[in-house]
């Protein structure tokens, strides 16, 4: 099905993906859903155990069960798809499934970025202005914060597949990735894709770098804060640090992978793959492990919520 055809309608995209290598796709199906379903259950663990214990209603945990919903919802945009692709050994996304998941994807992908920049502001106002914590971190300031992510991730998203949507495409349907990727669909279109790649240009910048530079200022910060800390109170400078730590990770595993995707020049390689593998599926799986295996409220919390 894969002769040219001269109209502009496209029904349906085939999503490359893992699927060139036939031996592989059993262990990859059992691969893939396990990381979906540890996904799942460590996030939707995470949140549970943050609603149903009153000592973790606080503006740090707040932001985390938000990052959990988000990642869960990350993760579900590409995941259940390839599984389903790879497991009735069929290549195809119809065009508004593609331009669907396109939408979800920078929606809870853009919203990652945020609630880590948000978090970063948090663990900044802890240290560095530990007495005037409460009044800034206030309910009402948190809450805004994750609306106005939530707004700018929801906005973007949909001006980008609006404009997705005006784009026609000829013969080539064939995206070698494993997901509808952004980049990846506007090199098939046979229409000019320049507001397109204008648009994604200023989106990378405002969802890559504005972020990361709000993270690097925080963490500068506190880290001079915390070196400026005598060595007497060591318990507290340790104390300070190790809220830190877990964050720390998760930042640089989700813009460590992230970065690795945009940089590999072939994402259809294996190597650009693995990268977005990283991204997608195992980042959002790790986050819940990063948060509790360091954090006694967290482990007391989710005790709890296992019935131990």
């Amino acid at each position: 099905n894969m002769e040219p055809r001269n109209q502009t309608s496209v029904s349906e995209f085939l999503l490359l993906g893992f699927s060139q290598d036939s031996v592989h796709q059993p262990i990859l199906f059992g691969l893939f859903l396990s990381m979906y379903l540890v996904t799942v259950l460590g996030n939707l663990l995470i949140i549970l155990a943050i609603t149903s214990d009153s000592h973790l209603h606080t503006p740090m945990y707040f932001f985390l069960s938000n990052l959990s919903f988000a990642d869960i919802s990350f993760t579900s945009t590409t995941v259940p798809k390839m599984l389903v692709n790879i497991q009735t050994q069929s290549k195809s996304i119809t065009y508004a499934g593609c331009i669907t998941q396109m939408y979800f994807f920078m929606v809870f992908g853009g919203m990652d970025t945020f609630l880590l920049t948000v978090m970063a502001y948090d663990r900044f106002v802890a240290i560095c202005h530990p007495l005037h914590y409460t009044v800034i971190m206030n309910p009402q300031l948190c809450g805004l914060l994750v609306l106005v992510s939530w707004f700018i991730s929801f906005s973007y998203s949909l001006i980008q597949s609006l404009l997705m949507l005006r784009l026609s495409f000829c013969t080539n349907w064939v995206i070698p990735h494993f997901y509808c990727e952004l980049a990846q669909a506007l090199t098939l279109a046979c229409s000019d894709t320049l507001v397109n790649h204008i648009l994604q240009y200023m989106v990378t910048a405002l969802l890559g770098i504005v972020p990361f530079s709000g993270i690097l200022f925080s963490y500068t910060r506190i880290a001079s804060s915390i070196l400026r800390i005598p060595s007497a109170n060591g318990k507290y400078k340790y104390k300070a640090f190790s809220t830190c730590a877990s964050h720390l990770s998760v930042v640089s595993l989700f813009y460590g992978t992230g970065l690795g995707v945009y940089l590999s020049s072939d994402v259809s390689s294996w190597r650009g793959m693995i990268a977005s593998v990283m991204y997608t599926v195992v980042t959002p799986m790790l986050n819940p492990f990063i948060y509790s295996l360091r954090n006694r409220d967290m482990k007391r919390a989710l005790q709890k919520v296992l019935g131990r």
